[in-house]
């Protein structure tokens, strides 16, 4: 979510998803959003093929959330589950705060703060399989 001006510079060929819209330009360019907009970057999204640990699946349910406001609903109630799953089953210290930390955002209506947080720990764990 943006509350100021902020600017965007992209790539020719370089998707983003804004509002739920999906935008390519045809050319490198630098956008600057001047409203409260909720957006991704091509680089942030995980593809439901490259999900292959519980983490990485509710990173995608999550930036459903915002990709696809029409099932943003479905797609918190799956998150949750994930999320309560992980805390369960996961023996690792840091990964059960991280994932208190993600359902906090999501129970404050802030999906993009609870990727960021889930993009910190897959880069801590990167060489792991969680």
């Amino acid at each position: 979510m943006v509350s100021s001006k902020m600017n965007i510079s992209l790539r020719r060929g370089e998707r983003f998803f804004i509002n739920g819209a999906v935008i390519r330009v045809n050319r490198k360019v630098c956008i600057e959003l001047l409203n409260d907009v909720t957006f991704l970057l091509e680089h942030h999204i995980i593809q439901p093929e490259e999900a292959v640990t519980p983490i990485q699946q509710l990173y995608i349910a999550i930036q459903t959330i915002l990709m696809a406001p029409a099932e943003r609903e479905k797609s918190l109630l799956i998150s949750l589950d994930l999320l309560k799953s992980i805390q369960l089953l996961s023996g690792d210290n840091f990964v059960i705060s991280s994932m208190k930390e993600v359902q906090i955002y999501l129970e404050m209506n802030k999906p993009l703060e609870a990727l960021k947080s889930l993009r910190s720990l897959l880069n801590v764990y990167r060489l792991h399989t969680l």
